[in-house]
């Protein structure tokens, strides 16, 4: 059934549980453990879903694999086996092979959650309700997990590393610092940090740059997580960690506001809404700094009904290429001053989360589960591929709100980055 489906595949061997053995004998060994793993394989829409709901479910394993870590598969997967084109002549063959093996659809691995049209009983998609249920499943497994995966940063966005011998901390820290200088940040002022996580961010922008800030964000354990530690550090009377909607923020005139990876959960279709409201936070000469990820060119869909990240990781996520980003935000009124794409880096950060994934691996489990684990592994691996290979890209795009008679309070200077 494999070989049909693929056909020869140099340096990948396939042992299945029936002992029957196929593929390249000198190459790594896939197992195939129960008639289950054939059978997520023959009845999941994408061959993506198919081995990831094989391998959560315990029944699909290349021989060596490190649990948290599973990116030299991944690149073996995605270089080697392509799907065979079959010629008529072989398609009676398959046909009998699948009528022997009847499969039936199994019972998917509890860490997917359900369709999008199954999810509407949350309401409709990018709705208040339904948001809050998409940034509950995946940020609120556990901030200790978190810890062990993000470490002492505890950072969830794409780190800027300073030079090639940088830590992760380190480089969290200079992505922060990155920010501020692109914000201008001084002083006094005041600093608005939408789906600001555990409030890294503001905690750097209070402590290194005098500003008083608001971080807000969707997920309740990470807003309890970061309260806490603003008081810990003694800065809690010039920040707050806001748990809520960036929607319900009422203020306005602030200096600068940061969006460090929420516009991946906004949905394409409010981007107008979304960048017009942060506008409107802004005071004239104020500057807004979007951090995201996008693809890497305007043409494809926000994403894929059938995509592993869309059933098991971020629900209802969408992304757009970074020229849809500039053209909204232009479109809302601010002019855009800066952009820049940082991919290399965001490859660099998955592979580090991963390595940490590896290091605490038990405790992990231990945590979230077996089956989150893994579907962390996956998918932090499978993303630092996509960065190395620009499926994918990270771009910050720096943009100020202008004054009635077009200032922006920049000056002649370039940005300082």
């Amino acid at each position: 059934m494999f070989e049909a489906l693929v056909g020869p595949v140099p340096g990948l061997a396939v042992a299945a549980w029936d002992g029957s053995h196929g593929g390249d004998p000198q190459g790594r060994v896939l197992h195939l453990d129960s008639r289950r793993a054939l059978e997520h394989l023959v009845t999941s829409p994408s061959s993506e879903l198919g081995l990831a709901r094989a391998y959560l479910s315990g029944d699909l394993r290349i021989e060596g694999m490190v649990e948290g870590d599973p990116y030299p598969e991944m690149v073996l997967l995605r270089d080697l086996v392509t799907t065979k084109r079959r010629s008529p002549a072989e398609l009676p063959h398959l046909a009998s092979a699948l009528a022997q093996l009847r499969p039936r659809p199994p019972a998917l691995p509890p860490e997917e959650t359900p369709t999008r049209v199954r999810r509407l009983a949350d309401g409709l998609r990018h709705g208040r309700r339904r948001d809050a249920a998409a940034i509950a499943h995946h940020y609120d497994v556990s901030n200790r997990f978190y810890e062990l995966v993000l470490g002492p940063s505890m950072t969830y966005t794409c780190a800027a590393y300073p030079q090639d011998d940088a830590t992760l901390e380190e480089a969290q820290a200079h992505k922060h610092d990155l920010v501020c200088r692109k914000l201008g940040l001084e002083p006094g002022m005041r600093l608005l940090d939408v789906g600001c996580g555990w409030g890294q961010m503001v905690r750097h922008a209070v402590e290194h740059y005098g500003v008083t800030a608001l971080g807000v964000t969707l997920s309740r354990q990470q807003a309890s997580w970061g309260q806490q530690m603003l008081e810990r550090q003694g800065l809690a009377d010039r920040a707050e960690i806001r748990y809520g909607d960036y929607r319900d923020v009422t203020e306005r005139g602030f200096d600068a506001v940061s969006s460090i990876g929420l516009t991946e959960h906004i949905g394409v279709r409010r981007y107008p809404a979304y960048f017009a409201f942060l506008r409107d936070r802004l005071r004239d000469e104020g500057r807004l700094l979007n951090h995201c990820i996008t693809w890497a060119d305007n043409q494809r869909a926000p994403m894929a009904k059938q995509a592993f990240v869309e059933r098991y990781v971020f629900p209802d996520g969408e992304l757009a290429g970074s020229g849809t980003i500039v053209s909204r935000i232009e479109d809302a009124g601010l002019e855009v001053r800066h952009h820049e794409n940082l991919r290399e880096h965001y490859a660099r950060t998955c592979g580090a989360w991963c390595a940490n994934l590896t290091e605490h691996w038990e405790e992990c489990v231990a945590e979230a589960g077996l089956g989150r684990a893994r579907v962390w592994g996956l998918y932090l691996a499978g993303s630092r591929m996509n960065f190395e290979r620009r499926g994918m890209e990270l771009h910050q795009v720096l943009a100020v709100r202008t004054d009635a008679g077009g200032r922006s309070g920049m000056g002649l200077r370039r940005v300082q980055v």
